[in-house]
């Protein structure tokens, strides 16, 4: 990895790109360090899957929710651990065990119908992570569908645990949108034939 950190593209932040502090500890969740170093080196413009529960735990949340849930971070919490955006989710990385207490908590609360199905890795599961070097793409493509938002910057980030995470959820449920009543009509297929209505 001699090339490491690649500067960043000029219309990218530096958040986005993972440092090599950043990269230690993404890579010391896996049993084997030095094989992910080496996977990384090798081939720094794909994403890799690593586990969960030893260093870190996942809150996989979609895209829109997850985005409300990291701004409530910032704007009027304590910010977040390491974000990244994967196939229309988006992964926050957490405290170990918060993906065991969180669901227990959000049971409690009277606005967890609000908030939609997350998916909650801890202990036996393993994520997909973004790349650690995104690709360069032309000024006016879309960003890369997995990508880091928050990239990991130190060998040890703060990471936020369950109690934070459901006060954000919290927050966003209520921040969300309210749905017309109009809308589930709105997308009722028509019914022709015998069983119209007038």
């Amino acid at each position: 990895m001699s090339d490491w950190p690649q500067p960043p593209a000029p219309d990218r932040h530096p958040a986005s790109f993972v440092t090599l502090a950043g990269a230690d500890w993404l890579a010391s969740a896996s049993p084997h360090p030095r094989r992910v170093h080496h996977l990384w080196a090798t081939h720094p413009t794909a994403p890799s899957v690593l586990p969960c529960g030893t260093v870190f735990d996942v809150i996989n949340a979609p895209a829109l929710f997850g985005r409300r849930m990291a701004d409530c971070l910032w704007a009027a919490g304590p910010g977040s651990g390491p974000v990244a955006m994967h196939r229309g989710r988006l992964l926050l990385f957490a405290a170990r065990g918060t993906a065991q207490r969180l669901p227990a908590l959000l049971s409690w609360e009277e606005w967890a119908r609000s908030v939609p199905p997350m998916l909650c890795h801890g202990a036996g599961d393993a994520v997909s992570i973004p790349p650690l070097h995104p690709l360069r793409a032309a000024p006016d493509a879309p960003p890369p569908s997995s990508r880091w938002l928050v990239a990991p910057d130190v060998r040890h980030p703060w990471l936020p645990g369950p109690d934070v995470l459901l006060w954000a959820c919290v927050r966003a449920a209520r921040t969300a949108p309210e749905e017309s009543p109009a809308t589930p009509d709105a997308v009722r297929p028509a019914t022709t034939g015998a069983g119209a209505r007038p």
